[in-house]
């Protein structure tokens, strides 16, 4: 007896004979993209294989310190701290550097996807530093609040390019997670409430600085708590004394006895690197009572460089212009030292235990996060085909300069058009990531010193800004503009 046999609906039939031409449609249109993505990824995979668990960082002890006595750091927010304890039951450093490498790749799709926008020869190439530069690899590796701070501010500054007003909410907590994770992007805030102001959605500005805010008086009533302080962490005037190191002369200066104990009698170009003013045992500010970061210390080194920056202005713009233009040299010099550099170097040789007290007291800590030992292994070839990769392919500073000339030069010719009668396009699209990009990169400048992990979370916002500006004539309004 034979089975009655069933036939499929021809509408079914048809559908699924049209899926795989579909599929080979999306393919070709989004070829390029998913080429340079699965080539990010693969670098990534590398990296895994190459260097097992994860690479160190100095401030990484200090994060898994805070991961098992939660409290505020007086030198760096808790919010990279929160990452690693969401990821605490994993056990693995190898997990938590694998998250990192996802949000990399993550933040690759969300500039591409929001450079479609742009022509479609701009979209892929725009995607292509954050995905393939060695350097970024490099640092989604390193143990460190960068490359989660880079996700965070992409996903909020792209967000507030979109028609979706009830995303606003969301980028006012994104922004407020980003600067819990590195207080660098508190000035992000103003500049994308402004930017909704300069589109005139009043309103929406109101709620995004709502939502940011409320998190970050949260935090900052606990760090109150703890302190006794006002504020996220409790190094910022530590950090501005620093930077104004660079060139503060006390001659000219005349500082009040109490502030004269910070002078350096060396003249600025025999100086060390700021940094060293923090960190050196024989720093200024290092040498007086009690810890470099108690509320004294804190605020005589506030008012010490405020006194600096008030006498010496133009100095103190030099100084800042002088770190800037690091950005944009075409090698990577050596700076602020060999440690530091060394750090964004895929190492050669397995480093060794941590030198610093604080350190090793961290890396017990961390023997607690993994269960296990914490040590770097090198596996060859893949490390050595990472180190190959990492001698040739990067972003020089040079070409990330031209891609920030790129939407100014494209806005003198939009003047142009419009002055030729053409239509006018309202405020552009890129306007909000350059502005954002370029406060990224001067904010360090200005009040720290130049870092080359400071400059990568910058650039994705830079290269969509440079796509997005090649055709002002299709980009689309933010909410409601």
């Amino acid at each position: 007896m034979s089975e009655a046999r069933t036939e499929e609906p021809a509408p079914a039939r048809r559908g699924r004979r049209r899926l795989p031409g579909e599929v080979r449609r999306r393919v070709r249109r989004h070829g390029w993209f998913l080429a340079v993505f699965v080539l990010g990824a693969a670098l990534r995979a590398l990296a895994m294989a190459g260097y097992r668990p994860a690479l160190w960082f100095p401030d990484t002890y200090t994060y898994v310190v805070t991961v098992f006595h939660p409290r505020p750091d007086l030198v760096r927010p808790a919010g990279y701290s929160m990452f690693l304890k969401l990821l605490e039951p994993l056990h693995s450093f190898a997990a938590v550097a694998a998250v990192q490498h996802l949000l990399g790749l993550a933040t690759g799709v969300l500039v591409y996807l929001a450079a479609r926008r742009a022509p479609r020869w701009a979209a892929t190439p725009a995607a292509v530093p954050v995905l393939l530069d060695a350097y970024q690899v490099e640092l989604e590796h390193l143990l460190v609040a960068d490359t989660l701070f880079m996700f965070l501010v992409v996903a909020a500054v792209v967000l507030s390019t979109t028609r979706r007003p009830a995303t606003v909410a969301a980028i006012g907590l994104l922004l407020a997670a980003a600067v819990l994770t590195r207080t660098v992007g508190q000035p992000l805030i103003v500049v994308l409430a402004g930017w909704f102001v300069l589109r005139r959605r009043i309103r929406p500005a109101g709620v995004l600085l709502a939502a940011a805010l409320v998190p970050l008086v949260a935090y900052g009533a606990w760090f109150y708590s703890t302190y006794q302080r006002i504020g996220l962490v409790g190094a910022n005037g530590a950090f501005l004394y620093a930077r104004a190191m660079s060139f503060a002369d006390c001659a000219r200066m005349d500082p009040p006895p109490d502030l004269r104990v910070l002078c350096d009698p060396r003249p600025p170009e025999e100086r060390p690197p700021s940094q060293e003013y923090i960190w050196a045992k024989d720093a200024p500010l290092v040498r007086l009572p009690g810890i470099t970061f108690t509320k004294e210390n804190d605020e005589l080194a506030a008012r010490f460089a405020a006194l600096a920056i008030t006498s010496q202005p133009l100095d103190y713009a030099a100084s800042v212009l002088g770190e800037l233009g690091r950005t944009f040299t075409w090698g990577r010099p050596v700076y602020p030292d060999a440690e530091i550099y060394g750090y964004y170097e895929f190492p050669v040789t397995e480093p060794g235990p941590p030198g610093r007290y604080p350190a090793q007291v961290g890396a017990e800590y961390a023997k607690l996060y993994e269960q296990g030992a914490i040590g770097t292994k090198i596996v060859e070839p893949y490390a050595g085909w990472l180190r190959a990769y990492q001698s040739a392919a990067r972003l020089p500073g040079p070409v990330l300069l031209g891609v920030l000339l790129v939407p100014p030069v494209m806005a003198v010719a939009g003047l142009r058009r419009r002055r030729q009668g053409r239509p006018r396009a309202g405020a552009p699209a890129w306007l909000v990531l350059w502005s954002a990009a370029a406060v990224l990169l001067v904010t360090p400048a200005a009040a720290a010193e130049f870092d080359y992990r400071y400059v990568l979370p910058a650039v994705p916002l830079a290269c969509l800004a440079a796509a997005l500006s090649l055709r002002p004539d299709v980009l689309r309004r933010v909410p409601g503009g």
